[in-house]
């Protein structure tokens, strides 16, 4: 009976560490999107000086949001400072609930902030959980591997 279930708490601690992974690389790919658009102008994006007029923002905005956006995505991609990472995407996720998404509602078809509040959440999930046993982060010296 013991053995049983300490077999059944290592399939679920490996089902949770999928789960993690799952999240790290939906949550990695979207936000290196959209901060390479920003970052960088890939994707037809702006680039960071059109992307920070557009809203209204000093330029310098535009680079820290997709140096952000990009520098995190690779942090949650490759499970190294995920938390870091993490903490500066959902920073990222509160300004663009609060200064743009939020006056359109809920729904994203109309500007809201669904898709937002979505990465927000799951960025608050990583920051919690942390990478999970499918990372690059056991390559880091001991103090730096919960971050």
């Amino acid at each position: 009976m013991t053995e049983d279930l300490k077999s059944n708490d290592r399939s679920n601690l490996t089902c949770i560490d999928g789960a993690l992974l799952s999240l790290r690389i939906a949550s990695g790919l979207a936000f290196l999107y959209h901060g390479g658009a920003i970052l960088f102008g890939l994707f037809g994006g702006p680039g960071p000086r059109r992307f920070a007029l557009d809203h209204g923002y000093p330029i310098v905005l535009g680079y820290l949001v997709g140096l952000a956006q990009v520098a995190g995505a690779i942090a949650v991609l490759t499970g190294i400072l995920t938390r870091v990472g993490a903490a500066a995407l959902s920073i990222v996720m509160l300004g663009a609930i609060f200064l743009v998404h939020l006056p359109n509602g809920f729904d994203v078809s109309n500007g809201g902030m669904e898709y937002a509040l979505t990465q927000l959440l799951v960025a608050l999930a990583l920051i919690l959980a942390g990478p999970g046993a499918y990372s690059l982060a056991p390559r880091l010296p001991p103090a730096l591997r919960k971050l």
